[in-house]
């Protein structure tokens, strides 16, 4: 079904292919309304869309002047009045269609022919056209769609169509080639003609070129976009994390309610598991823990119970101590400041998660080593302050910090 409001259209009839303008269906006053270009005795059709177009620059008393979308027809650019590829139709050679299998191509070609020729023949007061339509409802089913055909008894009312056209179509072809008036070229400036073609061409190569752009540029915004943000992961709002300390890794969740966070866990026990495949055999069957609370755990859980869900983790997610320590001993320059802050503020998380003072308890009761974490992280607390060798007790003091997170998952 066309939604555009005016229309230019492409009609294959006995005599060739004509080109005109079509309002299908709009409500105006209460009132369905349908239209054609047309004068007060005729539907006029065109041999180009050049000469419709010097047609309309001229005549401003035909049938569509008070259309409530005509203005905003008539501002477009002169490519206007070109048929996209939707608004052709082969009138004339419909039964070709019909003789094929009622694939999605030759149903829809069908359906949108049908959809044409029927408001042609009501607008242009087409007689036995319009007794065709009217006499066989089963032309109707075509506009279900070719899904409405499949099995023996669709193929049956395929056949039930083509029997109707190939009976009364040649028929309501002739019924249409006199319902329409052709505008020959002869009634037109063949010199504005020629002027017209050259501006449709150039108008349509602007329209391209902007149509390309549009496609690369929505390409590039495609392929720039992180496919994270398309996952069922990001749907939910739940993130799977992952974490390398120690020379191991594991696996577990973590969402925010507001600025909390809340890992897959209970009673301030992180649920951890050695493999991505561990943890979604594990969540489809467990519900004992604090993410169950969050609304769109059981989305996670259906897709998990199915198959479909894959574990993927964003780099935001994934975090890595292995190495932190020993970097530590070596000196500042040596130590990678935006694995440490990541690193630490999954430890803060975890502690706040878990209403647990140990962290800041040993901060507090250390405060050479607050100092030094927030020199490293760039922090305005460490004001004044600049760590200087050895630093030994530095990174025995970090590796204290990773067996307070390491106390707090369930396997490892």
């Amino acid at each position: 079904m066309n939604t555009r409001a005016i229309l230019p259209v492409k009609i294959s009839l006995t005599e060739g292919d004509f080109y005109t303008l079509w309002a299908p269906t709009w409500r105006q006053g209460g009132t369905e309304w349908q239209a054609f270009l047309g004068d007060a005795d005729d539907v006029l059709v065109f041999t180009s869309p050049e000469a419709m177009l010097v047609y309309l620059e001229d005549n401003t008393n035909h049938d569509l002047v008070d259309h409530p979308k005509w203005d905003a027809f008539q501002a477009g650019g002169e490519d206007r009045v070109v048929p996209g590829e939707k608004n052709e139709y082969d009138i004339i050679g419909l039964p070709s269609y019909l003789a094929g299998r009622p694939s999605h191509e030759n149903v829809s070609a069908v359906s949108r022919t049908f959809q044409i020729s029927r408001s042609l023949a009501d607008v242009a007061s087409a007689q036995d056209a319009s007794i065709f339509f009217a006499s066989h409802s089963i032309l109707n089913n075509v506009h279900r769609g070719h899904e409405h055909f499949a099995g023996q008894s669709g193929l049956d009312e395929w056949s039930g169509v083509g029997r109707a056209v190939l009976t009364n179509w040649e028929n309501v072809v002739a019924s249409l080639d006199e319902a329409v008036r052709i505008v020959g070229d002869d009634e037109l400036d063949s010199g504005r003609v020629s002027a017209a073609a050259e501006d449709i061409a150039a108008a349509t190569a602007v329209r391209e070129e902007q149509r390309a752009k549009a496609e690369k540029e929505a390409e590039e915004a495609r392929a720039a976009a992180d496919p994270y943000d398309t996952s069922a992961w990001a749907d939910a709002g739940i993130d799977p994390v992952k974490i390398a300390i120690q020379g191991k890794g594991v696996y577990t969740m973590r969402t925010y309610v507001g600025d909390s966070p809340v890992f897959l866990g209970k009673f301030g026990e992180i649920f951890t598991f050695p493999t991505a495949k561990h943890m979604l055999r594990w969540i489809v069957d467990n519900e004992d823990h604090d993410l169950a609370r969050v609304s769109t755990w059981t989305d996670l859980q259906a897709q998990a119970n199915a198959g479909e869900l894959e574990v993927t983790i964003h780099p935001d997610n994934s975090y890595s101590l292995n190495g932190i320590a020993s970097d530590i001993e070596k000196g500042v320059d040596a130590v990678d400041t935006q694995q440490m802050t990541k690193a630490y503020e999954l430890m803060a998380d975890a502690a706040d998660w878990a209403d647990d003072d140990s962290l800041n308890s040993y901060l507090l009761s250390n405060p050479r080593m607050q100092d030094y974490l927030a020199y490293m992280m760039g922090s305005t607390e460490a004001a004044g302050y600049v760590p200087s060798a050895p630093f030994n007790d530095k990174a025995d003091g970090w590796r204290e910090l990773e067996e307070m997170l390491v106390k707090r998952f369930s396997k490892f």
